[in-house]
């Protein structure tokens, strides 16, 4: 690469690329946009990859709590008998339709818009808490049902319907799992909402301001 130096009217002028062809000057922008254009293509297939993992695991936890029932000489036990895991199921159902429709929607290339930002934005917060919800108040069941209470005069259902319990044991674990993906998710559309915001400007008068030191 040559460089060509002038003086025009005091100044220095240096005039770059003067030996270089056409291809080697267009070749640096391309690669560039290239690169950026390959970065967000990896980042997107990511975070669709992402948003459907939770869909699997809330389908399968679903499917073992769906599946939860037995019957023996003590009598039957099914999870339609408990409301906390009547509400894990339904919310299992949500999460794994909108993991699905929230993935189509991360796989199309488009513009990352201030309203696309804060729809992903809340409806990840949203769901987090819901599927969280369902697993703290089916724990609490599956406690009771393992320990009993007798204040209560809850008695250790676990001790005559072990199969049960372990189903639902199976069910939970695979929920908190998908709570750990929606946290996740929920800290990645964070930090997209939140990172096309500018730092707030610092004030003119923050540089006569002066910290008092108190001594002991």
């Amino acid at each position: 690469m040559m460089a060509d130096k002038r003086d025009k009217g005091g100044a220095a002028v240096v005039s770059v690329g003067a030996g270089m062809s056409p291809m080697e000057m267009m070749q640096s922008p391309r690669d560039d946009g290239d690169e950026a254009i390959a970065g967000g293509a990896t980042m997107r297939t990511a975070e669709t990859l992402l948003r459907l993992l939770p869909m699997g695991l809330c389908i399968v936890a679903l499917v073992v709590m769906l599946k939860d029932s037995q019957i023996n000489d003590f009598g039957s036990l099914s999870y339609s008998n408990l409301g906390a895991f009547r509400y894990l199921v339904h919310a299992n159902g949500i999460c794994a339709g909108y993991s699905l429709l929230s993935a189509v929607v991360a796989a199309v290339p488009r513009p990352s818009t201030m309203s696309r930002a804060w729809t992903f934005f809340l409806l990840d917060q949203v769901l987090t808490y819901i599927i969280l919800a369902a697993g703290a108040v089916s724990v609490e069941v599956v406690y009771l049902a393992y320990k009993g209470d007798e204040a209560i005069t809850w008695s250790k259902a676990c001790i005559s319907f072990g199969g049960f319990c372990q189903k639902a044991t199976a069910s939970l674990a695979i929920t908190f799992v998908v709570v750990l993906c929606y946290a996740t998710l929920s800290l990645i559309s964070s930090y997209r909402l939140f990172s096309k915001y500018d730092a707030p400007p610092l004030s003119h008068h923050s540089k006569g301001l002066e910290i008092a030191s108190f001594h002991g």
